[in-house]
């Protein structure tokens, strides 16, 4: 038997997801509500700034950053989505916002950095390295071009599709397959070593 709502309720209202109390408290303004959101979901969004970023300084720096947009934006919250998935899209275009301010700036030497890095990826290990010590995904995935870095995090991590992907980064949906293409090769070749 199919469930059928009141003939003046809007239909939109029963596809909602309902909003938890501590978002609606914090959307009041309550400071101990918005620090339990904080507490409760801190960690995935360093996660994520972590895997983005590949540098840990700087994945601390984007969490504030993404939690002031919170603080700032969470009255825009209406849940349509429950609030985990608001957030998480909210903290990939707080770091992907944060690599466009600084793209222009740094395009030169990311240019010259990717080239370097291709070139170490292709030398053969030294004698030097103890045998025992394998390289681990995190610290491959730190080591990818930020391009390849970004694509394969928000694809294979994330579970983005190409076209989000690349309606995110700005760039062409064969783009994105090329550097996720590009970032599985590259780990590939780091973790076989």
């Amino acid at each position: 038997m199919l469930a059928t709502t009141a003939p003046d309720s809007p239909p939109s209202r029963a596809l909602e997801v309902s909003i938890d109390p501590t978002v609606l408290a914090a959307q009041r303004g309550d400071d101990l509500a918005f620090a339990a959101l904080y507490d409760q979901h801190v960690g995935r969004v360093f996660a994520l700034c972590l895997r983005l970023s590949a540098d840990s300084v700087l994945a601390a720096e984007l969490v504030q950053d993404v939690f002031v947009r919170v603080w700032e934006r969470i009255g825009s919250y209406r849940g349509e989505s429950a609030f985990s998935t608001w957030l998480h899209r909210l903290a990939v275009n707080t770091v992907l916002d944060g690599a466009r301010q600084g793209r222009r700036r740094r395009l030169r030497v990311a240019i010259a950095a990717d080239f370097a890095d291709v070139t170490l990826l292709d030398e053969p290990a030294t004698r030097d390295a103890e045998p025992g010590v394998g390289l681990d995904l995190e610290n491959a995935v730190a080591r990818l071009p930020a391009g390849a870095r970004a694509v394969f995090v928000l694809y294979d991590v994330e579970g983005f599709s190409h076209a989000e992907i690349a309606a995110m980064l700005g760039i062409a949906e064969g783009t994105s397959k090329a550097h996720l293409f590009r970032a599985r090769r590259l780990l590939r070749g780091m973790l076989d070593r």
